[in-house]
């Protein structure tokens, strides 16, 4: 057979027949019910103007204290093909009712098009690291043909974003949903309809508002309310709510997976090491098959995530050896994990560790734990208060001296109101759970907390831990720490 006559025999496609433009200006009026003022293509969706490059669609969006429409201009100085506005402009652009439902109707759009295999995750911790880790494991094995979320773009702007980006020819999406009040994923998953939804853990995350753990699982479950017909629940054997969440499962998928420790989890952890460099050496039992695979970033929690990435991938029919690889390739986010290395003044360099994005009690204990078993000179954790734990928050708070001693830290700098419960806890002399007591300073703010560190000072060989809830502002004093090094 003759070159040509392959190529004339080539297997043909399907997606071969999409369009190669994310959106153009008939699929978008279509989709929104507007009226678009001229023929355009679009190849990407943005809602900041500060963030749009050439060729996006720019979404005019209102909110209680700004309108987007301030910012059509700007969107188009930065290359933006087309903006979708409630007012006429003399740029090209979609003409709606409203911008908000607009954006809406085009994810819909985007979900309805689609032949992806689609996944949604949620979870009291690690979400978004587990979202990252699946849609590494997909990218890889689909040759690019994955979509995800970006950063932690899960509210109710975010999710249908990232819908209206995915393209029509991805064969993967994986989204990430959030909440911090019932219901609020339940409006979520219906956009998304996830073949798969996964639930990382549960935490007391915004207990201030759901008032129990119990009621933060029932929260979380809400994700299973968007399952398409068939669709598979991803849960933690593990947690306490284990129950609860399977029960909440069984009435909409039609198969639920467990992962963790426990002899019941249909992915089941066998067995994890400490790896060269950092990370685990991870072997899981799948039932009818075992895996072996490392992960490079560090911790316990690390090992529980690897475990649900798995069993995500597996349920969407992905690629296990490519999701081992990406798990063994995958770095730490910005804010969740992320590791620098900062010039110290005797000439040497500090690892400084990157958890300033989130904070909730378990996470605040993994990461200590984590802190305690790294290799350091000296350790020194830069706290910030955990957020919307309510009359919990006192508790929450005193209760980290404990995990504080464990990692055997040699000065905690606390910051935020919050952290008083904490700075009562550690002032207290005479306690069998903190021994000799801890070094540690208070301090109202992010800005007074790089004050005070570089007062303290630190060393080479030392590392830092940098983590608190992201409303505290620590990621400024990351973002000054890690400048010269930039």
């Amino acid at each position: 057979m003759t070159s040509v006559a392959r190529i004339l025999e080539w297997p043909a496609d399907t997606q071969d027949e999409l369009a190669l433009a994310l959106w153009t200006a008939k699929t978008i009026a279509a989709a929104t019910g507007g009226k678009a003022s001229a023929d355009f293509q679009a190849s990407g969706v943005e809602i900041d103007s500060r963030d749009v490059i050439e060729g996006d669609l720019f979404f005019a969006l209102k909110g209680e204290s700004m309108d987007g429409h301030r910012f059509v201009e700007a969107a188009f100085a930065k290359g933006a093909a087309a903006a979708v506005v409630d007012r006429p402009i003399d740029r090209p652009h979609v003409l709606v009712e409203d911008t908000s439902s607009a954006l809406e109707f085009l994810a819909r759009a985007a979900r309805d098009r689609t032949q992806a295999r689609v996944i949604g995750v949620t979870g009291s911790v690690g979400k978004t690291g587990v979202k990252e880790a699946i849609y590494a494991a997909l990218e890889r094995s689909s040759r690019g043909a994955a979509h995800r979320s970006v950063k932690s773009y899960n509210n109710h702007v975010g999710v249908p974003l990232s819908l209206a980006r995915m393209p029509a020819r991805a064969r993967f999406g994986v989204f990430e949903m959030g909440m911090n009040h019932a219901g609020e994923i339940a409006a979520l998953t219906v956009q998304v309809r996830p073949h798969v939804a996964v639930i990382t853990t549960i935490a007391p995350a915004h207990i201030e508002n759901l008032g129990s753990e119990a009621a933060i699982a029932d929260a979380k479950a809400e994700i299973f309310r968007g399952l398409e017909p068939g669709g598979i629940a991803v849960i933690p054997a593990d947690s306490p709510h284990y129950a609860r969440l399977k029960e909440a499962a069984e009435r909409h998928a039609g198969a639920v997976v467990s992962f963790g420790r426990a002899p019941h989890a249909d992915v089941r952890l066998l067995d994890a090491v400490a790896a060269p460099g950092g990370g685990s050496l991870v072997t899981a039992d799948l039932g009818d098959r075992r895996l072996c695979y490392t992960i490079s970033a560090p911790g316990e929690h690390w090992v529980s995530n690897s475990l649900a990435v798995m069993a995500a991938v597996r349920a969407v029919g992905g690629d296990l050896g490519a999701a081992g690889l990406a798990l063994a390739e995958m770095e730490g986010l910005n804010g969740r994990g992320a590791r620098f290395e900062i010039a110290s003044p005797d000439g040497g360099a500090a690892l400084l560790i990157d958890e300033s994005y989130n904070a909730n009690p378990a996470s605040m204990r993994a990461t200590l734990t984590q802190l305690g078993v790294t290799p350091a000179k000296r350790r020194i954790a830069v706290l910030g208060a955990m957020k919307e734990l309510g009359p919990h928050g006192p508790a929450f708070h005193a209760q980290l001296s404990e995990p504080l001693a464990e990692a055997r830290v040699d000065f905690a700098l606390l910051v935020g109101p919050e952290m008083q419960a904490l700075a009562d806890e550690l002032g207290k002399s005479g306690s069998s759970a903190l021994g000799s007591g801890i070094r540690f300073a208070h301090c109202s703010t992010a800005d007074e907390a790089l004050v005070a560190l570089r007062e303290h000072g630190w060393e080479s060989g030392d590392a830092i831990l940098v983590k608190g809830s992201n409303s505290v502002g620590l990621g400024k004093l990351v973002a000054a720490l890690t400048a010269a090094k930039e």
